[in-house]
Order: C-alpha cells, then sequence, then structure tokens
C-alpha cells in the first residue's frame, strides 16, 4: 500500500508542481497586488486597501465593459447551446454523410481565437460589404464599426466556433439514452415534440450541465477573439471583462486595478457557475 501511494504521488507531483507554479502562487500574488498600488514595473508595491475595489466600481469603462460581457454571454450561451443541440440530433440521425458531417461541424473548434478572430475580421468587413454593395444591402456594410454590429460579429463568430464542441457533449448523452425508453415512450403514443420536450431533454440534463458551465466560463474570459475581431472598438463600446482587465494592465500600467477587475470578475464568474451547476444538477434524472 506504501508503494502504491509513494508511485500515485510521484507520478501526480509533476502536475501538482505545474499547478501550483502557473496557477496557484500567481493567484495568490495577484490577491495581494489587489491590494497595492503597483504599477507592474517598480521594485515596491504600496499598501492602499479597499482604495482598487472602490475605484473599479467607480471605472466607466469596466462598468461597460461588465454589462456587455454579461449580456454577450447570456446571448452566446442560450445560441451555442441550442445550436449546439440541433446539430447533434441532425447528425445522430441515419443517413448518407451524417459522420462526415460531425467533423465539419466540429472543425471550427480547433481553429486557435487569434487566427478566427483574423479571419471573420476578414469576413465581415471585405467580403460582407462587398455582398452589400452588389446586392444593393445597406446593413450588410460597415460591420464592425458599430456596437450593435460589432456585438452581432462576437457572437456570430463564438456561435460558429463552439457549437461544434457542444455537438460532440450532446451526442454522447444522446447515445446513452436507451432504445428501450424509446420505444416505451412511442408504444404510449409519444410521438416528435412531444418525444423531445418528455422523454429526450430531461434525459440530456447531465450533458446541458457540463455544456452550460463550459459556455458560461468560455463566454465570459473572452479574450483572443475579442482583442482580434475589434480589439474593443469603437471607443471601446465591445470590449469585454478580460480585454478590459488586459488594457488596464498593460496599456495603463495599472496592475493593482487590474487585479481588483480580475479578483472580482473571477468572484462573479465562480458565482455563476456554481449557482448554474445547483440548478440544472436539481433536473437531472436517471435513465
Amino acid at each position: 500500500m506504501r508503494k502504491s501511494k509513494t508511485r500515485f504521488w510521484l507520478f501526480l507531483s509533476p502536475a501538482l508542481a505545474a499547478f501550483g507554479l502557473i496557477v496557484l502562487i500567481p493567484t495568490l500574488m495577484g490577491f495581494w497586488y489587489a491590494f497595492t498600488d503597483w504599477n507592474g514595473i517598480s521594485e515596491t508595491a504600496k499598501f492602499v486597501g479597499v482604495r482598487n475595489f472602490v475605484a473599479i466600481f467607480g471605472d466607466q469603462s469596466f462598468l461597460h465593459a461588465f454589462g456587455f460581457t454579461a449580456l454577450f454571454a447570456l446571448c452566446a450561451v442560450i445560441l451555442v447551446n441550442v445550436v449546439g443541440f440541433a446539430l447533434a440530433l441532425l447528425v445522430t440521425q441515419k443517413f448518407p454523410g451524417a459522420t462526415a458531417l460531425r467533423g465539419v461541424f466540429f472543425m471550427p473548434n480547433l481553429i486557435g481565437g487569434l487566427l478566427l478572430g483574423f479571419t471573420w475580421q476578414f469576413i465581415f468587413t471585405s467580403i460582407f460589404t462587398a455582398i452589400g454593395k452588389v446586392a444593393g444591402w445597406k446593413f450588410m456594410e460597415g460591420w464592425l464599426s458599430t456596437p450593435q454590429t460589432g456585438f452581432g460579429g462576437l457572437l456570430i463568430l463564438t456561435v460558429w466556433q463552439l457549437s461544434g464542441y457542444m455537438m460532440i457533449i450532446y451526442i454522447a448523452q444522446l447515445q446513452q439514452i436507451q432504445d428501450s425508453v424509446k420505444e416505451a415512450a412511442r408504444i404510449d403514443g409519444a410521438k416528435g415534440g412531444s418525444m423531445l420536450f418528455h422523454i429526450t431533454l430531461p434525459l440530456m440534463m447531465p450533458a446541458f450541465t457540463i455544456g452550460l458551465f463550459m459556455t458560461i466560463s468560455n463566454s465570459f474570459k473572452m479574450f483572443d477573439q475579442n482583442l482580434a475581431l475589434t480589439a474593443g472598438g469603437p471607443y471601446r463600446s465591445t470590449e469585454m471583462l478580460a480585454l478590459n482587465i488586459y488594457n488596464s494592465a498593460f496599456a495603463e500600467n495599472s496592475l493593482g486595478i487590474a487585479q481588483a477587475k480580475a479578483i472580482t470578475f473571477l468572484i462573479v464568474v465562480a458565482a455563476v457557475g456554481i449557482t448554474q451547476l445547483m440548478l440544472t444538477k436539481r433536473r437531472e434524472v436517471e435513465m
């Protein structure tokens, strides 16, 4: 037993060391810097108490980024999971090419965030504009130049990237629903919509718990796509929380303020994520 425990901790130690060095220690240091006036350059940092936390709630750019991110996360979570579930229902049907479609729908998730952002920036600013001029559609021109189209662009990019990943999660859960359950429902007269809403969706709740948690987390902490697609423009109107924190730290050299924002961000996302897990866990049913 002692040998097995020694081997266990021996194999686990590299991962624990990496976690400590990359996540745990920087997080604890970040909590300290949130209560200082450190600018990220000087060797000393003066303790200022909760002044940074008071200041960020008077920072209009932070409050706007907070509201913009919350609205974006709400829309993205709904759309990504609805589209992902719809794709899962589609590719689990028996028709030629269903397996190939799984790979096609999942492929956008393999593209890096910065590359994806710049690709969609070209699509929105060049291709959409060209189509709008040829077809006479004014709404297709000037994408990403207004807060509304910038929000729409970020939403389209996110749904296009993440829906395929959610599809894989939902396919796995759909395949676990036993045929005997479906057959019993059909014998009782369940068809189409009633089968979906009364049989399939309740049995999908474990997958929805995972899918909702992952999309909430990814939507709130989105950074590279936001940076590449709009860079927060125009006039910081599409700046999300992660980009706002980055700008405070490295553009304004206010590491103390940035850390206070980051801790507030962490607490809010953790609270939302835990609440979602508790609510969806209660609705799970056993097959």
